[in-house]
């Protein structure tokens, strides 16, 4: 095989190595590799991934494999490639591969070119990058396309702005939405291996700083819980008064960012917006303050006025680069405002990937067999899909739950009983 485009092959077998550790925890992607295996589900069918290159997502990209697809791999962050896992792909799985750890935007777009040069059947995405790019760039590729997946948030909040203007050319299953997903993957893995993130990149004590969390959803509830946990005092700002409400009730201090940024020695943005840290905030932060972003995109900080308001900037360790404003104050930014959980350490546990790898699995399944009946919309997974991997979940944790009988089956479905 000769077409990817990786750092260095010679990585390959470390990558091996890390993938199989992962693979350890990943119980239920397991499973359903055993039944892809003989079923051979995807057989035919090409698949463009654009997804972080990581242990876990190798161990899907082999899932998807042996149940007959044509696989090929891009990243969906510049920052978030890990190198060896790409070479392993590349050399034992035979899976093409085009992504750099580090790689610039226009080498990333390279990367989603050559992977639309595949001419995917389905589209696998983590932002909707590939898909983005499908629509506006190779709309030569569009009909060959049933239908794809979206991983993330941010990326189901584009496609559904795709398919509210008319624009979306092939139904899409917002894999984010799932329970097995966002109530594991984006509350647990996103709230631990944030903290990993930036410990790793900072060797900072976490025990009475100020820690300012831009976005109370799933992600933003995950981090709140873990920064508590380390014994930071958390503050939480919101646009929405659902999740600010919820935050005061679950005992968080809830405030303005404006007046967080002033009281903050580390920020960090999980809500998939642009600019939610700004030049405003900057202007009033503390001297020292930490600032990352665990959202999809780095535009939830806005680098450009750092850039601009900053005298001095330098690199003062791997993955923070600190801005000296003209009246001295620094401040730290973490991994170029990009996944620093991704960036600075290894993304999410594999445990909680392998839930919502097994969703990616399984709904690529099930768009294989009614991608024909589904409009150009995006789509929940499906309910029977959810409970199946929660209770393949269980089981593997060798968890045992109730059964409902009969009469509880009855009372359940009746209405003619009362008090």
């Amino acid at each position: 095989m000769e077409n990817f485009d990786i750092k260095d092959r010679k990585l390959a077998e470390g990558g091996r190595r890390r993938i199989e550790w992962a693979e350890r925890e990943m119980p239920v992607l397991r499973l359903i590799r055993q039944r892809f295996t003989k079923e051979r589900p995807l057989e035919g069918m090409k698949i463009g991934a654009c997804l972080h290159v990581t242990t876990e997502t190798a161990n899907l990209m082999n899932t998807l494999h042996l149940g007959g697809a044509d696989v090929v791999l891009t990243a969906s962050n510049p920052l978030s490639t890990q190198d060896d896992v790409a070479a392993s792909l590349v050399t034992h799985s035979e899976i093409p591969v085009f992504a750099i750890k580090g790689e610039d935007n226009i080498t990333y777009y390279k990367h989603i070119h050559a992977t639309l040069d595949h001419n995917p059947h389905m589209t696998m995405d983590d932002g909707a990058d590939l898909v983005s790019t499908l629509h506006k760039e190779r709309r030569e590729n569009l009909n060959k396309v049933i239908g794809g997946t979206e991983e993330t948030t941010t990326g189901v909040i584009r496609l559904r702005a795709m398919a509210a203007d008319g624009a979306l050319a092939f139904p899409v299953i917002a894999v984010n939405d799932a329970m097995t997903k966002h109530l594991f993957d984006n509350r647990y893995g996103t709230g631990q291996s944030t903290i990993d993130g930036i410990i790793r990149a900072t060797n900072v004590l976490l025990a009475g700083k100020n820690f300012v969390i831009a976005g109370y959803g799933w992600c933003g509830r995950g981090l709140a819980m873990r920064a508590r946990g380390m014994g930071a005092n958390v503050i939480i700002t919101e646009v929405n008064p659902l999740p600010a409400l919820e935050a005061v009730m679950d005992g968080f201090r809830v405030m303005p960012m404006a007046q967080a940024a002033e009281l903050g020695d580390i920020l960090v943005t999980v809500t998939g917006d642009i600019n939610v840290i700004d030049r405003s905030h900057f202007d009033t932060m503390k001297d020292g303050a930490i600032v990352a972003n665990s959202g999809h995109f780095n535009v939830e900080i806005n680098i450009l006025a750092l850039e601009e308001i900053a005298e001095v900037k330098r690199l003062v360790r791997p993955f923070v680069e600190q801005y000296e404003l003209p009246d001295g104050r620094k401040i730290n930014l973490l991994g170029e405002g990009r996944l620093i959980n991704l960036v600075a350490a290894e993304g999410h546990p594999a445990s909680v990937m392998d839930m919502s790898f097994a969703n990616q699995a399984l709904s690529l399944e099930y768009l294989v067999k009614n991608a024909d009946r589904l409009s150009n919309e995006v789509y929940s997974v499906p309910t029977e899909i959810d409970r199946e991997i929660a209770q393949l979940k269980l089981s593997e944790m060798r968890v045992a739950i109730d059964t409902l009988t009969p009469e509880q089956e009855k009372y359940l479905n009746s209405w003619e009983e009362g008090t």
